[in-house]
């Protein structure tokens, strides 16, 4: 029975990271690498999350209108035995992503301004199992990033960052104890750096190629689980991404704005905690809270929230290999400033009382 709920643990965040702080969206999970497959100690998964923000603010008597556009997050994952001590891994996930699109017509000093930041990543992960329940893994990471950009207020000012490819790392260590389901696992993925060819315009200079060298953040995930009861489990994660370090500043919006393109107060820790109960051999039900402190100071208009608290409820049902697992996540988001102008006085618009929903499918196959 533990079995199961390990599952639904696992299967249950798809949702709930998804309006996390910074640009952070899948919350980079590595879990597969702990499945235990079927007979040949294979495992395989394609899971899919769509993300339905609710994201408004006001400037002075004006509403923004709704900024933030649903996002959908596909992945998949594959792993297999080597021999008994061997494993490896391979994982497709979206870790970073923003989207916001201002309204036309609504009087903000911002509107038509549009703005999108995309990524996917391939990650391949070895594991070596050592006695007594120790293992270590890591892997290398390619990783794809585009972007592009339109602020009409700032001189007609817009971007594109087509997509290009940087590689990173991954280390980790786990302890784990099989007959009570407990595992408690480590893991540091490290920045990418990528280097771009940005194409910048603007009514002033016109067309403008020039090379950009964007630096996306590393992390740090903590995840643990352990049964606490008969056909019970706990399980949490704590995830660290170093926000604080990230800035996105093309040449030319630097020279028009003198401030950069987006940039974040802090770095960000998302706290995620949650029981899974096996109901049946077959189903188990699951319930997360997650919360995200807010960082304080003035947000990007990449990013208009600051600070989450969310309620995720899981279900999944196993028959034989096959494994089928949902969620659906409910959260707060919380309240942010931006910063409109900075001079002769400071302004700033207020984003207040938004929302966010998501949903989450996965199904596994052991083999």
């Amino acid at each position: 029975m533990y079995r199961v709920l390990l599952l639904a643990s696992a299967g249950l965040c798809l949702a709930s990271i998804a309006q996390a702080g910074g640009g952070d969206r899948s919350g980079q999970s590595i879990l597969a690498i702990f499945e235990e497959g079927g007979a040949t100690g294979s495992y395989a998964e394609l899971s899919f999350g769509s993300v339905y923000p609710d994201v408004s603010g006001s400037y002075m008597g004006f509403a923004t209108g709704g900024v933030a556009t649903d996002f959908v997050m596909p992945g998949f994952a594959f792993k297999t035995d080597i021999n008994d001590r061997i494993s490896v891994a391979l994982i497709y996930d979206q870790p970073w992503g923003a989207a916001v699109d201002y309204d036309i017509g609504t009087g903000y000093p911002f509107e038509g301004s549009h703005a999108a930041l995309d990524s996917s990543a391939l990650s391949a992960i070895l594991k070596y199992d050592f006695d007594g329940g120790v293992s270590v893994y890591g892997g290398l990471r390619a990783q794809w990033v585009s972007a592009d950009v339109l602020f009409p207020i700032i001189s007609d000012y817009s971007a594109s960052a087509p997509s290009t490819t940087a590689f990173g790392y991954l280390v980790g260590a786990a302890y784990e104890r099989p007959e009570i389901a407990l595992r408690v696992a480590l893991t540091y993925f490290s920045s990418t750096t990528h280097d771009f060819e940005v194409t910048e315009n603007s009514s002033v200079t016109g067309a403008v190629v020039s090379p950009y060298e964007q630096v996306m953040p590393e992390a740090v995930n903590l995840d643990a689980q352990t049964g606490i009861a008969e056909d019970t489990l706990l399980f949490g994660s704590v995830r660290w991404v170093n926000w604080a370090d990230f800035t996105i500043a093309p040449p030319l919006f630097d020279a028009l704005a003198g401030i950069p393109l987006a940039a974040y107060n802090g770095n960000y820790t998302t706290y995620t905690l949650g029981l899974g109960r096996a109901l049946t051999d077959q189903w188990a039900a699951s319930v997360a809270l997650t919360y995200e402190p807010q960082a304080g100071g003035y947000s990007p208009d990449l990013g208009p929230f600051d600070g989450i608290f969310g309620v995720t409820l899981g279900a999944e049902y196993t028959n034989g290999p096959l494994v089928v697992s949902g969620g659906v996540n409910m959260s707060w988001i919380g309240d942010a400033q931006t910063l409109v102008t900075r001079a002769p006085v400071v302004t700033a618009a207020t984003y207040e009382n938004n929302t966010s929903i998501g949903v989450g499918l996965k199904i596994g196959y052991n083999f």
